[in-house]
């Protein structure tokens, strides 16, 4: 169990290791960069994280993923009403706009969920997490005859994940928001058509 003091450390080296993959990608961060970015030593690092690199990663990982979640709420537990998506729509865009490179789940996808199967993992439980979340909303639009009945809710929340991950790749890689928007625009207009519109 860590002392406040410690746990403020640990969190200390995971934002600077968050920092330095973001700015340089992983393939170009040690360890020593990390301590200078978070004023730890090197027996602090392997104190909080005696596997080394790997699982220093791994904590990475988890602190992005929760990051996602978090940078959409309260939207995304709220998914009640169109005017509620729409809402959730515009936070999502302007979060990601805002973020723009130092963007969590390109970090977390691109970057730090290719290198190991650990952090694959904590990558698969976000996407699983995010995706029923989308299902629950939808779900509700169903049940309140606000989309059609057909309408598979975990195919749609799986194409809304797909939509935000490849208009924040290209958000990542040319500065614009354009396709994210575009790619969010065309899934809700999707939802809303199964039932002729608002």
């Amino acid at each position: 169990m860590l002392t406040a003091k410690g746990a403020a450390t640990r969190d200390r080296i995971v934002a600077a290791a968050a920092a330095e993959i973001r700015e340089r990608g992983i393939s170009a961060v040690k360890l020593d960069d990390i301590g200078r970015r978070s004023r730890t030593g090197k027996s602090q690092l392997f104190h909080y994280f005696p596997d080394g690199k790997e699982q220093l990663l791994l904590a990475v990982a988890e602190r992005e993923a929760e990051q996602v979640l978090e940078d959409q709420e309260p939207h995304l537990g709220q998914l009640t009403s169109w005017d509620a998506w729409a809402e959730w729509r515009d936070a999502v865009v302007e979060k990601y706009r805002r973020q723009g490179v130092h963007c969590p789940l390109g970090v977390l996808i691109t970057e730090i969920g290719r290198h190991t199967p650990a952090a694959q993992a904590v990558t698969g439980r976000l996407l699983a997490q995010w995706q029923r979340r989308l299902e629950s909303g939808i779900e509700e639009m169903k049940a309140a005859g606000e989309i059609r009945a057909d309408v598979d809710p975990a195919r749609a929340a799986a194409a809304l994940i797909a939509a935000i991950q490849g208009g924040v790749a290209i958000l990542m890689s040319s500065g614009s928001s354009t396709h994210l928007e575009y790619a969010l625009d065309l899934c809700l207009d999707y939802l809303q058509l199964s039932t002729g519109g608002r």
